[in-house]
């Protein structure tokens, strides 16, 4: 169920209240109180940590009570396509393992400062890198927006409760594949899931859309509302 709370807190909350830090090695976007707050890490998409409609994503994830980082996991180069003749080519060497191995060093860090309980927000190219540690018991609860690359025997070795958020309209992960992700976790009783399929909005709604657009923004905020109800209920 969406928080009202939350609605009301969207419609009042006002932007750019975070910082720049190293954690784990990677430059990193943060905001919030690291003190007694659980911690939410942002995996970005292709397009990488600066994105500014992530960058408001994060100023949410705070102001919902939340210790929210978010890495560059691209060392500086994420995707652009005027640098790269494609996504493939980019790809080559910008590899979601490599990602997998720079988040546990983050989330290793963010441990140090004494935050003990962690989820993780992957999007698009960071799905298939918090999926790997939502396999390893490095965080508590998992969400994904739109995620690419995740196979159906990823999920089925989800360890943490996990939410999947995905697009109608996403030729990488179409809901027939989405379908499949929810009957795969449906067998896992052990552990709580959540899908929802976003019926006219296409891969990338959720920080990929025009602040111009009342519409796209409404559609993207309702997939944020979800996204922070569920780590409310699974790391306050």
């Amino acid at each position: 169920m969406i928080g009202i709370q939350l609605v009301c807190f969207f419609l009042s909350f006002s932007f750019g209240a975070g910082s720049l830090e190293v954690i784990g090695g990677l430059n990193a976007y943060v905001a919030g109180s690291c003190g007694s707050n659980p911690a939410v890490l942002l995996v970005s998409d292709i397009y990488g940590y600066e994105a500014p409609n992530l960058r408001k994503l994060a100023d949410k994830v705070a102001a919902a009570g939340f210790y929210a980082v978010v890495p560059d996991f691209f060392h500086g180069d994420p995707y652009d396509p005027t640098k790269y003749p494609s996504r493939q080519d980019w790809s080559k060497s910008h590899g979601t393992d490599k990602g997998y191995e720079d988040a546990k060093a983050v989330i290793a860090e963010i441990k140090r400062k004494g935050v003990s309980t962690i989820g993780a927000l992957g999007i698009c190219w960071g799905g298939k890198v918090v999926v790997e540690s939502a396999k390893n018991h490095e965080i508590q609860a998992a969400v994904m927006f739109h995620p690419s690359n995740v196979t159906v025997d990823d999920i089925k070795e989800v360890k943490c409760p996990i939410s999947i958020l995905a697009a109608e309209i996403d030729q990488g992960t179409p809901p027939e594949l989405v379908k499949r992700y929810e009957v795969a976790l449906s067998a896992k009783h052990e552990i709580d899931s959540f899908v929802k399929i976003f019926t006219g909005v296409a891969h990338g709604w959720t920080v990929r859309y025009d602040v111009n657009d009342e519409a796209a923004v409404r559609r993207a905020e309702e997939a944020h509302i979800y996204m922070l109800d569920w780590f409310v209920k699974y790391l306050k």
